[in-house]
């Protein structure tokens, strides 16, 4: 992944970031991001540059226009997001499109188990995640100008479509999980219930800034994958990782005893987030769980092509790739049961 020209950005910024001073660093943060991304110091001001990945890229992925467009939309809304000041469209400028968004001080936690935090913070950090979900779910499409942000109707009908054919585009192997799981997502697809919100569609621990203790949620990053869509597709993602063993690439808290260690179970959690979202209940939750998986597994199937290609983005891209077989097959175990 080539490094960004300095020069060539302070030109450019001087002109579109209002008391941008002399750039002074630009340092690629390095790991979890599909998307590159960077932080650019300069003389007054600390900025984060998010930008498409080189190389041939999936229709519709790393969508950063998208990005740029709902975090612009979210800045007086409750869910916290960075400022975003700048979309560049031209790929000249440095290759490919990119953004320009305000650089939020916090920590990231990685491990669902957040070792890093004392017993008694543990669950507060949770109960942050909560709030924010139940939060962008009730943002009024309407009144930040997104209602043409997805399409209304039939969300996972269209997005078992979808992700099957970006798992067809990025497919290396046979895997007969992900091909039982697919028959199964269409034999049972769930009945359209009119439910419709601004989804991130990468809702989990690490995609998020917190404040220091953990008792609150800065900023929630990453949103490539974010339209308008069902809210349990959100809640059931999250959830459904948890899951995953806890030494695997997408850490998980399988075989983790979470009382002893302050930890929700996933009723406390969803029970949560019915009281703040105002509803009574979660039907087909099954479905929702397998969705999720089979969604997670298209997409790190399409981060391992990318490393074959020599264009992924996470230095850990291979170790990310090889979760499509473990996701498939968790997830045909929850088919089974259901």
């Amino acid at each position: 992944m080539a490094q960004l020209d300095a020069a060539v950005l302070q030109k450019y910024l001087a002109d579109h970031i209002v008391g941008l001073g002399q750039i002074r660093d630009v340092t690629k943060f390095s790991d979890g991001q599909s998307n590159p991304t960077y932080l650019i110091k300069t003389d007054h001001k600390q900025l984060v540059l998010r930008k498409k990945p080189d190389g041939p890229i999936l229709k519709s992925a790393h969508a950063v226009e998208r990005e740029y467009r709902v975090i612009k939309a979210l800045a007086a809304s409750d869910v916290p997001v960075p400022l975003a000041s700048h979309l560049c469209e031209d790929p000249q400028v440095i290759g490919t499109p990119f953004y320009i968004m305000s650089h939020v001080e916090g920590r990231t936690f990685w491990d669902p188990a957040l070792p890093e935090l004392p017993f008694e913070t543990r669950a507060r950090a949770y109960d942050a995640m909560n709030k924010t979900l139940a939060a962008l779910h009730r943002v009024d499409v309407g009144a930040v100008g997104l209602t043409d942000f997805g399409k209304p109707g039939s969300y996972f009908e269209r997005q078992v479509a979808r992700w099957s054919t970006q798992y067809r585009a990025s497919e290396t192997e046979y895997l007969p999980d992900m091909e039982a799981i697919m028959r199964w997502l269409s034999a049972n697809m769930v009945a359209d219930d009119g439910s419709v919100a601004l989804v991130h569609g990468d809702f989990r621990l690490d995609n998020m800034i917190f404040a220091p203790d953990g008792s609150a949620v800065r900023a929630l990053l990453d949103w490539e994958l974010s339209t308008l869509g069902h809210p349990f597709a959100d809640l059931a993602y999250q959830v459904a990782l948890w899951g995953m063993q806890p030494d695997s690439a997408l850490r998980g808290l399988a075989g983790i005893d979470r009382a002893a260690q302050g930890l929700p179970e996933d009723q406390a959690y969803l029970e949560a987030y019915c009281t703040r979202t105002g509803i009574t209940g979660i039907e087909d939750w099954s479905f929702y769980l397998v969705f999720s998986l089979f969604r997670m597994a298209a997409i790190v199937q399409g981060v391992k092509k990318r490393a074959l290609e020599g264009t992924a983005s996470n230095p850990r891209a291979l170790e990310v790739g090889a979760l499509t077989g473990p996701l498939s097959a968790y997830a045909a175990r929850l088919a089974e049961q259901a």
